[in-house]
């Protein structure tokens, strides 16, 4: 009986359970949640534009080297135009490219990006094969993501 006397003088002078359990979640949180928070913190950081344009026209150039329109349609300016479809995207063609080196920036003014491009390519409707060239590769910055411009014809560009 004497067991049980000392039993409830100290559950009755010790805290209660369910507040043990939030000063023990109080303690314990923090502590589980800043690596957690800090490990997201980081992988959500921006990149720089630099990097970030360089990343993308490179996976922008080996998809196209491999022929692979549906990965380079998201890439494009275009894909958020809703006037143009994936469908018109596949169709346009023309140029066959063999090889294709992001050489670097040419120049990076706020959303707009020009990178120099080495490509060797041809042009088979006019016979035309196996041309090198380093071209001015535009991309576009949009809701912070960088997205190639799709070359237009020189002769339909309004100034």
């Amino acid at each position: 009986m004497n067991i049980q006397t000392e039993h409830r003088s100290i559950s009755s002078a010790s805290v209660p359970p369910a507040l043990a359990r939030r000063s023990l979640l109080v303690w314990l949180l923090p502590s589980a949640l800043v690596p957690t928070l800090a490990a997201c913190a980081s992988s959500a950081e921006p990149k720089d534009d630099q990097s970030a344009v360089l990343d993308r026209a490179r996976a922008y150039w080996a998809a196209t080297l491999a022929n692979d329109l549906i990965t380079t349609w998201p890439l494009e300016d275009v894909s958020l135009d809703p006037r143009w479809t994936l469908q018109a995207y596949l169709k346009r063609g023309g140029i066959a490219y063999q090889s294709a080196e992001v050489k670097g920036i040419k120049s990076l003014d706020g959303d707009q990006a020009v990178l120099n491009v080495e490509v060797k390519f041809s042009l088979p409707q006019v016979r035309l094969k196996n041309q090198v060239s380093i071209v001015a590769d535009r991309w576009r910055k949009t809701n912070g993501v960088w997205y190639h411009v799709l070359a237009r014809n020189s002769v339909f560009d309004k100034p």
